[in-house]
Parts: structure tokens; C-alpha cells; sequence
């Protein structure tokens, strides 16, 4: 494999922007109840809510009449009532009541942007892009199969810092820095053996030891107890998918890290950890309500283990973020071409945005 070492272009690279034409993970479904909700994706403030019909959907999150946040009034049989006049606009962005209206008035023909917006996976994808390119070629959000499949249980972190997004994408596929997470080990000795990229994706092949093995019921309590793992060899594969992230550590888990920056300086994600039971052939043959409920009652399973190796990595991409700032000329040495080839995407991804309308 190629052998290289090079600098980080840090001007361009941590003053990016995203590119808007791919399905952005905002809010867990489970957010979005009876009231609206808030959520800023690459500095557009948007609203969330459900209507009539319980679907999801997502508005510029202003009223046009003095410009107050929608966002802080209330659900009103499906559409959004603004907290300071009462002037009420359905899924579609337009006006529909004004409570005060006059007889001889008219309802304002104002009309808010519409962002399309899916729920899906226990998430809520927004589409942030041109509607052109959404109808013609973008890819659906990214499909996350396990998060219904009985024989995986998930664990939900969400990952938020002040920093450019760029320092996620190169902490996920960087397997090298195990050292951090001594206390909350998953891997070691990871060796890049293969490097493959392809538009719109970087794969990064390691051969690595995992510290667990989910060869028996009992054996799960390994996210948990420190003392039960045991070193052996596994396959460590990981991929950035513009814009989002997803790993394999042998055939016991599945990892995947769906992003949401917020503005150049702020990032928020949410990291799924998957256990697969696929071992437990005999729980395969129990009743299926069975299997749900325990799929149910297991999850979770992993908070304490990804919590822990969340705030780790916080704290170091806040320093990156921070060290940035304080010296934007510094060039980094990067030995991990799986970075390099990720920094190039993340730049080619935000140049082939430019000029690009939203409406």
C-alpha cells in the first residue's frame, strides 16, 4: 500500500462548508412529540413537527410576520401557531389563520421554505439541498437495516462539540488512536491493510484486536465489565460515506456515526453501536414477541462503554478546534492516508456545492 506522509490543508479544510445535496440526520424520531422542535443544520434554523396525519415535517424555522421563532409556540391541529400573534402555517409553509383578520383583509400570501424531511431508522433525515437534485440524483438517506432486525441491539450516543466537522470524520477513520480509550478499549493494534476510495466514499481496511467476543448470552455483559474481555485478532473496516460514517469490528458489531454539523464551529452526530445475537441460534427459534422484547430490554447495553469513548474523543477535537484557532497557519503531519483521502472528500464535497440553490 501506498506510503505517505502530508500536511493538513487547515485553511481550507476547517472553513468548508458541507455540501447541502445529501440527507442530513437532525433529531432522533423520538424528539418530535406534540411539540415543535428546534434544530440548526449548517447555520439554518429549522422547525420540526408533526401533522395531522403524524408526519414529519420541517420548516424555516421564522415567522414572516415579525420574524420570532415558530419553534416557540405550539402544534395546533397539525400545523404551527406562532407564539406571539397566533398566526398559524401548515406542513407547506403557508399562512393559514391570523386570528385578528379583518373581514376586508386578505391572509398574507407569505410563504416560509419547506425542507424535505423523512423519518426513518429512529431518525429524522432533512434534505437541505436543491430540490433539483433531490428529484433527479440524490441517494435516499443512508439505510440503517439493523435498527428493526431482532437480532441486533442498539445503543444511542450523541456526540456534540465545538468544532468543525472535519475532526470527526478524521477521528472515526483514524483506528490508530485505540491509545486514547484505555479505559474504555474496543480495539488495539490496528494496521491499515487496505485503502479504497470511490466517489462519494473513502473504505479503510485495519486488522485489529477486539477486546470482545459475543460467542454467548452471558458474554454481552462484556460492555460492561471490564474484566471479562479477552484480546483476539478481528477485521476493523471503516467507511465515510459523504457525509456520514460506518464501521464493522468482526462479526460482532456495527457501528454507525450519522452527522449534523451545525456551523463551522459546532458539531453534532449521533452514534448507533449495534450487538449482533446472530451467534444465538437457538434464541432465533423463540417466539418473535419474545425476541422483541428482549431486543427492547437489552438496549442501551453499550451506553456507559460509548459514552466513555464520546467524551475522550470530545476533548481532543475541542484541543484540535482550539489549537486551530489559535494558530490557522500550523500545518498537521498525518502518517493515516484513510485522513488524507477523507480530508480530500470533505474538500471536493464542499466544491462541488458552490453556487448551488437551495430553493
Amino acid at each position: 500500500m501506498e506510503q505517505l506522509l502530508g500536511t493538513i490543508p487547515t485553511n481550507n479544510l476547517r472553513h468548508c462548508g458541507i455540501n447541502p445535496n445529501h440527507w442530513y440526520a437532525v433529531a432522533r424520531t423520538q424528539e418530535v412529540t406534540e411539540r415543535p422542535l428546534s434544530v440548526v443544520l449548517w447555520g439554518d434554523n429549522i422547525v420540526l413537527f408533526r401533522d395531522r396525519t403524524s408526519q414529519i415535517q420541517a420548516l424555516e424555522d421564522r415567522c414572516p410576520h415579525r420574524q420570532v421563532k415558530l419553534s416557540s409556540g405550539k402544534q395546533i391541529d397539525g400545523e404551527l401557531e406562532c407564539a406571539y400573534h397566533g398566526w398559524r402555517f401548515n406542513g407547506e409553509g403557508i399562512c393559514t389563520a391570523v386570528p385578528y383578520l379583518q373581514t376586508t383583509q386578505k391572509l398574507p400570501s407569505c410563504r416560509i421554505q419547506r425542507y424535505p424531511v423523512r423519518e426513518q431508522d429512529g431518525l429524522i433525515w432533512l434534505f437541505p439541498g436543491e430540490i433539483k437534485q433531490l428529484k433527479e440524483q440524490a441517494l435516499p438517506p443512508l439505510s440503517i437495516p439493523e435498527w428493526e432486525h431482532l437480532n441486533y441491539i442498539a445503543t444511542v450516543a450523541v456526540i456534540e462539540y465545538q468544532g468543525h466537522f472535519s475532526y470527526l470524520a478524521e477521528n472515526l477513520m483514524d483506528m490508530y488512536h485505540g491509545h486514547l480509550h484505555e479505559n474504555y478499549q474496543a480495539w488495539a493494534s490496528a494496521s491499515l491493510q487496505q485503502l479504497q476510495v470511490d466517489e462519494g466514499r473513502v473504505d479503510a481496511y485495519y486488522e485489529a484486536q477486539s477486546y470482545y467476543r459475543i460467542d454467548k448470552i452471558w458474554s454481552i455483559s462484556q460492555l460492561f465489565l471490564p474484566g471479562l474481555r479477552r484480546l483476539h485478532p478481528e477485521p476493523l473496516n471503516v467507511s465515510y460515506v459523504y457525509p456520514h460514517w460506518v464501521s464493522t469490528l468482526g462479526e460482532d458489531f456495527k457501528i454507525y456515526c450519522l452527522f449534523c454539523p451545525v456551523s463551522i464551529t459546532q458539531t453534532r452526530a449521533y452514534l448507533i453501536h449495534f450487538t449482533s445475537l446472530n451467534a444465538f441460534w437457538r434464541l432465533h427459534k423463540l417466539p418473535v414477541p419474545f425476541r422483541r422484547w428482549l431486543k427492547n430490554r437489552l438496549y442501551g447495553s453499550a451506553q456507559r462503554l460509548l459514552n466513555g469513548l464520546v467524551q475522550q474523543d470530545v476533548l481532543m477535537m475541542e484541543q484540535e478546534q482550539q489549537a486551530y484557532e489559535n494558530n490557522p497557519h500550523q500545518s498537521n503531519y498525518e502518517l493515516n492516508l484513510a485522513v488524507l483521502r477523507v480530508q480530500k472528500l470533505i474538500l471536493q464535497q464542499a466544491a462541488d456545492s458552490v453556487g448551488c440553490d437551495r430553493q
